[in-house]
């Protein structure tokens, strides 16, 4: 009997352990704590808002090889009536929602990032989406190829920069969490039914792009999500349905998990326990507002966030700039042996427009990067190098491109190269995907002098 009674504690023991685990492997539910709070809700958990601006962006996205301007701008407004254009079900992947109100309401051009932004003609983070996206209308396509800009790379890594990681790390995590700001012993609005700091941490989670069962997940599982081919791992409720609001990857939450897979770097899961840490923090103040240590290692959590999310985005512009890099190289060889340079051109264009969306993304977040950011800027260019040696290299007063003569390829191949070691130096990346830094001394030595190789 005593043996069958230790079996007993024992296996309550690890059954209590088990169900804790998965919990803390989600994020959420956590309970109601605004306090004189009457009503029926158990769950102060809310983030509709942010996951409805991820598939608004997606949708946006999808569709801007169309070339309609206004089908574009009613997503990037937020345009009621929607329809969820992307993600959509495939195969035996059934995604539960199919308008974006189904998930919640919201607009992108909002929430834009309101700063210059030096790398696009120091236009306004909406005033460059704008421009992008009339741009995208005078083209087939969704490509320019007397530019070389692929809007639906540019437009799309730069909106997830300028709304997505500006929201999160420069309001929700930054301005909303300082002293006085969204206080805890409060609601976030009237009629609330959650805190201040409850729903201020919430959308920053929201905006971060993970389904709440994330940290259950590898990283393989979780990038297999955003490609839709494991509807196991995404399914968390097994309700035979994915839900947009809480079971899918989206954004910088997939690049995370795109490095991560590789074995080197563990951002997703990082960022995902931070989140879950600090969010239990708020709820253990029960709300009152935290105390200083309380508060301590609210912030510190933020700060675990901030940090690994810039590096998601750096490890992005390492990698475009050695793929950038690649096709180069690829170009040259064509040319040699006078091919046919189209589909090279197209893929360099494509990977040269994601190389500029993240490096103008990651220059939207609460650093002021300085001196990494003219860098940056200068030795990538407004525009790629063209193949008639000519370059994008300012904007008019009417939002027309100016062009001038380009730096020649090896320069810019340098350049590529020189992008990578900035993003080791400045930011310590690790994935380090698309590595080509074993190229830079020999590329280096064969022009005499690398110092010069700056875009100017």
């Amino acid at each position: 009997m005593k043996e069958f009674s230790k079996l007993l504690i024992l296996f309550l023991l690890v059954s209590s352990f088990s169900n804790n685990a998965i919990a803390n492997s989600v994020y959420g539910p956590f309970p109601i704590t605004l306090q004189g709070y009457t009503g029926d809700k158990t769950n102060s958990v809310k983030y509709t808002g942010q996951m409805a601006r991820h598939i608004l962006h997606d949708s946006l996205k999808s569709i801007v090889k169309t070339g309609d301007v206004e089908k574009m701008m009613a997503y990037y407004n937020g345009e009621e009536k929607l329809q969820i254009l992307a993600p959509k079900s495939k195969d035996d992947f059934v995604i539960k929602q199919t308008m974006v109100s189904d998930v919640g309401s919201g607009n992108l051009s909002g929430k834009m990032y309101k700063g210059a932004i030096p790398g696009w003609g120091n236009l306004t983070g909406p005033e460059v989406i704008e421009h992008m996206i009339n741009k995208a209308g005078e083209v087939s396509g969704g490509f320019d190829p007397d530019t070389g800009f692929d809007y639906t790379q540019l437009i799309s890594k730069f909106a997830m920069g300028a709304v997505f990681y500006n929201q999160a790390a420069n309001n929700y995590l930054g301005k909303k969490m300082e002293i006085g700001q969204k206080p805890n012993s409060k609601p976030y609005k009237e009629g609330a039914y959650y805190t201040g700091k409850e729903h201020s941490w919430d959308e920053a989670f929201g905006y971060w792009g993970s389904a709440a069962h994330g940290l259950s997940l590898t990283a393989e599982q979780s990038y297999n999500v955003t490609k839709r081919k494991d509807m196991a791992s995404a399914d968390y409720n097994s309700d035979g349905v994915v839900d947009l609001y809480n079971e899918y990857t989206f954004a910088h939450a997939y690049y995370a998990s795109s490095y991560d897979k590789g074995g080197k770097t563990n951002y997703l899961a990082t960022i995902n326990q931070a989140f879950i840490d600090g969010r239990k923090i708020i709820a253990d103040a029960n709300g009152r507002n935290l105390n200083f240590d309380e508060r301590t290692k609210l912030l510190n959590q933020r700060d675990i966030i901030r940090d690994n999310w810039q590096k998601v985005i750096a490890e992005s512009v390492f990698k475009y700039a050695g793929s950038t890099y690649k096709d180069i190289v690829a170009l040259e060889t064509i040319i040699k042996a006078n091919g046919d340079t189209s589909d090279a051109f197209r893929t360099y264009a494509k990977h040269w427009g994601e190389l500029k969306g993240f490096a103008l993304a990651l220059q939207c977040g609460p650093e002021n990067l300085g001196e990494t950011a003219v860098k940056l800027n200068r030795m990538m260019g407004l525009g790629p190098v063209l193949l008639n040696a000519s370059q994008v290299v300012g904007i008019d007063s009417n939002g027309n491109f100016i062009k001038d003569q380009a730096q020649d390829w090896n320069e810019f191949k340098l350049h590529m190269l020189k992008i990578q070691k900035l993003m080791v130096d400045e930011f310590g990346v690790i994935a380090k995907s698309k590595d080509q830094l074993s190229e830079m001394t020999a590329l280096a030595g064969s022009m005499g002098n690398s110092d010069s190789a700056e875009n100017d």
